[in-house]
């Protein structure tokens, strides 16, 4: 059974920072790229976050660069993604999602298991 479990998530002020973790089992962790999506309410899902493989490469939405930093552990099968300088507009629930083809993209389709969610909120 396949099982990606994302923890961390919590209420904070504005500037603030935040850690989610997500780990996973069931798959062969190493051979997967990652990625971190968010859903705010009323909102569709959006990108935040991947990365591949063996962390040598990743990919931000504009509106994180700088700010957010994905990273992995494959010895622990858990993907982490650091949250600094945290908005409000950063309000949402966050999975983590997993692609067994390694692409590390942005476009949600291409992954294939993912979590419950963790929820974030910001407060001003």
């Amino acid at each position: 059974q396949v099982l990606l479990v994302e923890s961390g998530g919590g209420l904070v002020q504005a500037g603030d920072s935040l850690r989610v973790s997500c780990a996973v089992s069931g798959l062969t962790f190493s051979t997967c790229a990652m990625g971190w999506f968010r859903q705010a309410p009323g909102k569709e899902r959006e990108f935040v976050a991947a990365i591949s493989r063996n962390g040598d490469n990743t990919n931000y939405a504009d509106s994180v660069k700088g700010r957010f930093t994905i990273s992995r552990d494959n010895a622990k099968n858990t993907v982490y993604l650091q949250m600094n300088s945290l908005k409000p507009e950063d309000t949402a629930v966050y999975y983590c999602a997993a692609d067994v083809f390694g692409r590390a993209t942005y476009y949600y389709r291409h992954y294939n298991y993912w979590g419950q969610g963790t929820q974030v909120t910001v407060s001003s």
